[in-house]
């Protein structure tokens, strides 16, 4: 009797070489880790809203980096993209799900739509792309998701309900999934940074010099202040943790949420 089946342990070392898919990965915090992906001996496809800046960021590397359209919170448009994706590089086996939006308002003026935007790009993007590249995951019997999370899916801040509530939805489901694929040779966790030098970052900062006044350079220091080490994680920084739960080295790390905030959460 053939029992292959149910004693077969999943390939030690990834397919190689390998294709890796960052969402969001035109700038920030995504394109620095498209970089290292790219620069460890992975193909990697870019995928964003704007196709010109992802060009302009995969044109440096134009044998090793694609860039393709799409819109993380349209589950058509994840279909159409990871189509578009494997017909150049192949099956995707490390997802990286970086795409994500941040506003900030007071609760009771945190109105209908702004609730549904953030829930839509930060949690339901990460639901819809994991959804779409899994199954290449599966029939190769490795695979890493990776979802670039925030210490906001760690901790509560005022003023961002919207944004805190998506992303710890994002670290359950980085939990519940990792259980479900834990034999499979998958894994499944989140990289968590604090304030990172980003868009997203400069649009807050010029958000608070806006509503109150301070200089941009005091408005950096408010934000450097939650750092226990006083300053702005650099997206470099991310992109080393995410490398590292890319390689083989964290094959027995899964359903985790590494803080990468100099400190400000320790778990």
């Amino acid at each position: 009797m053939n029992t292959s089946s149910n004693t077969r342990s999943p390939p030690s070392k990834p397919i190689t070489p390998q294709h890796a898919l960052v969402t969001g990965g035109g700038s920030g915090i995504g394109a620095a880790i498209a970089v290292v992906l790219m620069q460890a001996g992975m193909r990697v496809t870019i995928t964003g809203r704007r196709l010109d800046v992802l060009k302009a960021h995969a044109a440096r590397y134009p044998s090793q980096m694609q860039a393709v359209q799409m819109d993380v919170a349209d589950a058509e448009s994840v279909e159409q993209a990871f189509a578009q994706a494997r017909a150049t590089f192949g099956p995707v086996h490390i997802l990286v799900n970086n795409a994500g939006q941040a506003a900030s308002a007071p609760f009771l003026k945190t109105d209908e739509s702004l609730w549904q935007q953030m829930l839509s790009v930060n949690l339901s993007g990460t639901f819809h792309c994991t959804q779409a590249a899994l199954p290449d995951m599966l029939a190769t019997q490795w695979g890493r998701v990776i979802n670039v999370a925030s210490t906001a899916g760690l901790a509560g801040y005022a003023y961002v309900a919207a944004y805190v509530a998506a992303k710890h939805g994002v670290i359950g489901l980085t939990r519940a999934l990792a259980l479900e694929v834990a034999k499979k040779g998958i894994t499944v966790n989140a990289v968590c940074p604090g304030y990172t030098e980003t868009d997203i970052l400069r649009e807050s900062i010029a958000n608070v010099v806006a509503k109150t006044g301070r200089t941009e350079v005091q408005a950096r220091a408010e934000f450097a202040s939650g750092n226990p080490q006083g300053r702005i994680v650099q997206p470099e920084e991310v992109a080393g943790t995410v490398l590292w739960l890319a390689s083989q080295s964290a094959a027995s790390v899964t359903g985790q949420s590494i803080a990468v905030c100099g400190g400000e959460i320790m778990r």
